[in-house]
């Protein structure tokens, strides 16, 4: 599964929130610095699709707000748990 994401780094707390521009808005509280802000928004997809941390990898948007995410092997379906 691929996710197209829109970042707010810095936010006061970690959270996905609604789409922006046809892309999942995420609040990361995390800094844009060093990596933190993406260290932080591929540790979201562990608890958000029952997975591993080390099943999320980052497609593309290394340095920018537009990210895309891929999840491997999602156990559960966010959009149809509500």
């Amino acid at each position: 599964m691929i996710l197209d994401c829109h970042l707010q780094p810095k936010a006061s707390r970690a959270e996905s929130t609604r789409l922006h521009a046809e892309r999942v808005k995420i609040r990361l509280s995390a800094p844009p610095v060093d990596g933190k802000a993406n260290a932080q928004l591929l540790a979201l997809p562990s608890t958000a699709f029952g997975v591993g941390k080390s099943q999320g990898s980052l497609e593309s948007g290394r340095q920018s707000r537009q990210k895309c995410v891929r999840v491997n092997r999602p156990l559960r379906n966010v959009a149809s748990d509500g």
